[in-house]
């Protein structure tokens, strides 16, 4: 064998050890939630079978799934409108919370003036506004989607302002020292090092989000996985109630990931994927 031939099968067997790397770490990460979920749903079988529980009580893993592959249409369907709910309240709620952040932190005496009437308006029951928001806006996708900003935006403006006002006060410092006037400051120093800690309320708001939509759709709704609980649960169909269950369930996950997977492509600095802190 040459040497370009072993130069070029160098980088090649480098590659094939970090992917199996990414491998091994991806299946230890995966497989011990998947096996005790396995678990959980055996047991839920078994259980109800021995105990011979009534399917309009609690119906065992194989009812659901009957249920969730003979009303797959209708749950797909409405699982798209909600879906699209949860996503535009997110952003919304989003937008509104870093601005809420944004303008307490930068503007110091009128955000005194702010903060606790947003704690204040945090403490107002969401579900006895949901009824108000239906009055207000209809039955389509707007109250559902106020619903949401008002439950989600929340978390997403304490967190950053957290990290905004977290800093080193060194660095704001040094950055006065060379000239920097107070928005050049919140630009380059604060917000960049308050983004790990956007990140950890935007996990926590879209999970709020899905909450959101479903207490929307409940109180008014004529499509959606709410509505399909509501319907369900009139009709004594509980295997479909878990089924829309599962079906909300799901959606939740996958935007929390999504949001996952966009902190570690936009925050990779953060010391959650740091070796030496996970270590």
């Amino acid at each position: 064998m040459t040497a370009i031939d072993q130069a070029t099968m160098r980088p090649r067997a480098v590659a094939r050890g970090v992917w199996r790397r990414r491998i091994r770490h991806a299946g230890a990460e995966v497989l011990p939630p998947l096996a005790l979920l396995l678990a959980v749903i055996a047991l839920w079988e078994l259980a109800i079978r021995l105990l011979k529980v009534s399917a309009f009580v609690v119906p065992a893993p194989s009812g659901i799934a009957v249920a969730l592959v003979e009303k797959w249409p209708m749950l797909l369907d409405a699982s798209r409108i909600t879906a699209v709910e949860i996503f535009t309240g997110f952003v919304l709620s989003a937008v509104v919370g870093v601005a809420v952040a944004l303008t307490i932190v930068r503007f110091e005496r009128f955000g005194r003036a702010l903060y606790p009437l947003v704690v204040l308006f945090q403490t107002v029951p969401k579900v006895a506004l949901a009824p108000i928001f239906i009055l207000w806006f209809g039955y389509d996708l707007a109250p559902k989607v106020v619903l949401i900003v008002v439950i989600a935006f929340f978390p997403v403006a304490i967190d950053m302002m957290h990290g905004l006002q977290s800093v080193e006060p060194g660095f704001i410092a040094l950055m006065r020292s060379v000239g920097a006037r107070r928005s050049e400051i919140l630009l380059r120093v604060q917000i960049p090092y308050s983004l790990p800690h956007l990140m950890a309320g935007l996990k926590v708001a879209v999970t709020l989000s899905v909450i959101g939509a479903i207490v929307g759709e409940f109180a008014g709704a004529s499509a959606g996985l709410g509505y399909v609980i509501q319907l369900a649960s009139n009709q004594l169909d509980t295997g479909l109630v878990f089924a829309a269950l599962l079906a909300v369930s799901i959606l939740g996950l996958a935007f929390y990931y999504a949001i996952e997977l966009a902190e570690r492509l936009l925050v990779p600095w953060s010391s959650k994927y740091d070796p030496l802190h996970r270590s």
